[in-house]
């Protein structure tokens, strides 16, 4: 699948409209010969159009320089990512990849054909003095067909290639002064269906837990595209977004009371993710400097990316499995439930408090027993504690937010000795009699001292009372 993306404006224009002469703007040299297209299009939607009302678009197309099946999701600001795919199999089956793309979106419902738009496109090429294109301005003449019923209209879009937002903002100056006007709608075919959209959700909520809530749902659906694509990223704020959610869930258990078995449906998730971003990072930890370690160690390095390249593979093959699956979606179905969720315990800060207090109690213990497995334990805790802390951050001000940044530094320190256990046992785990195998074991046991020595300075840091006072 090709992923591209896409940066252009839309205008609705009169019929009798003429596109005005660009040449001399923002760098345009050459403005002419423009080239006809006519252009084919079936689209592709639910039966309550979940697709245009979350602002994505899925088509079918002939015709033109990218005829293909194409799937437009909203990008960065106002761009637009685009999805391609060739004309392949039947013309009335989605492509499977392009339905996983916007799965979260619409779970169980079918995607079916909602209209067809037949465009008569003039595309003008906007080229700067060497005779780079910088963009391209598409007169369309549309004939759009829904319902048996049929509309027609002109537009114009300008897309850049090699210009900038300046060239933008020139041309459209002068499309809105030769009769142009910013399209009211975000897509042709929104336009014939008189541009519906979600319904209105009403004010965000004032009380930070449930605000916290909202914002882990929405990390988990939006990340769920990238995941199934196979992007290392996605995987991991997604995994970050369930993980916060379930230990919500956890620190704030009256609030949630009725979602207490939600707990183990996260973890399911969380724990599938983790068998794909585990074997990613453990990778990039163990062979790093490997390259030019000498010729020795390669024999090592094959032995771990093999190894470590089946374990991703694996998780990989389970995750895309798990997440076309109806447990998958029943949890998706349930974290909506949780984002409408309107009343809280009273005194949720006390819960934050006590997170924390549990968090440096366990330290305590696994500071002076020296144990590997209480340290995990701690590190544990204290991802719950500073999750807890991030709900009430923003509204504390600067100690707030030094108090999760220092959290967060206390965590990586513990993350790190926890990594070159597990890296130790991996090892142990694959070459257990090789000499330089037991090299890179030493290497992490080496990790795991150092982080440990590094402990003392960041509690100091995680503990003074100015940015702990706010908690109560």
């Amino acid at each position: 699948m090709e992923i591209a993306t896409e940066t252009e404006r839309k205008y609705d224009v009169p019929t009798e409209f003429r596109l005005p002469d660009l040449t001399g703007k923002a760098g345009i040299s050459n403005s002419d010969g423009g080239e006809t297209h006519d252009l084919d299009a079936t689209y592709f939607d639910t039966d309550d159009l979940a697709l245009m009302r979350n602002r994505r678009t899925l088509r079918r197309r002939s015709g033109g320089s990218d005829a293909g099946w194409h799937l437009k999701t909203p990008g960065q600001g106002t761009d637009r990512t685009e999805h391609r795919l060739p004309l392949n199999g039947a013309p009335e089956t989605v492509p499977a990849e392009l339905v996983g793309q916007v799965r979260a979106i619409i779970r169980r419902q079918e995607l079916k054909p909602i209209a067809r738009l037949r465009t008569q496109r003039v595309e003008t090429p906007l080229r700067d003095a060497k005779g780079n294109t910088l963009a391209l301005v598409a007169q369309d003449q549309v004939i759009a067909e829904r319902d048996g019923h049929e509309q027609r209209w002109q537009e114009v879009e300008v897309e850049l290639v090699d210009g900038g937002p300046k060239l933008l903002a020139a041309v459209e100056k002068a499309l809105l002064a030769a009769g142009a006007a910013p399209a009211a709608g975000p897509s042709k075919v929104a336009r014939a269906f008189g541009n519906p959209t979600l319904p209105k959700a009403g004010p965000p909520s004032k009380n930070p837990v449930l605000r916290y809530v909202r914002e882990q749902h929405d990390a988990i659906t939006e990340y769920d595209p990238g995941v199934r694509r196979g992007d290392p990223e996605a995987v991991h704020k997604m995994r970050v977004g369930t993980r916060r959610l379930r230990s919500t869930l956890k620190t704030f258990k009256r609030t949630f009371a009725e979602a207490a078995d939600l707990n183990e449906e996260l973890k399911w998730l969380a724990d599938l993710l983790g068998q794909v971003r585990d074997g990613q990072v453990q990778e990039g930890k163990l062979l790093a400097g490997l390259d030019e370690a000498g010729p020795q160690f390669e024999p090592v390095a094959a032995r771990i990316r093999e190894h470590l390249d089946a374990q991703v593979a694996a998780g990989r093959a389970a995750l895309d499995e798990a997440l076309e699956s109806e447990r998958y979606l029943t949890l998706l179905d349930r974290i909506d439930q949780l984002a409408r969720q309107r009343t809280v315990e009273p005194d949720p800060l006390r819960r934050a408090h006590k997170s924390l207090a549990k968090a440096d109690a366990l330290l305590d213990v696994a500071l002076a027993h020296g144990e590997d497995h209480e340290l995990h334990d701690a590190r544990k805790a204290y991802k719950r504690a500073r999750y807890a802390v991030e709900v009430f951050a923003a509204e504390a001000g600067d100690p707030g937010k030094q108090l999760v940044k220092v959290l967060t530094e206390l965590q990586d320190v513990l993350g790190a000795h926890q990594d070159s256990v597990v890296a130790r046992e991996l090892l142990h785990e694959i070459g257990p009699d090789s000499f330089w195998f037991g090299v890179l074991w030493a290497r992490q046991e080496q990790v795991g001292k150092d982080t440990y020595k590094e402990l003392p300075v960041v509690v100091e840091s995680s503990r003074r009372k100015k940015l702990r006072r706010w908690l109560g």
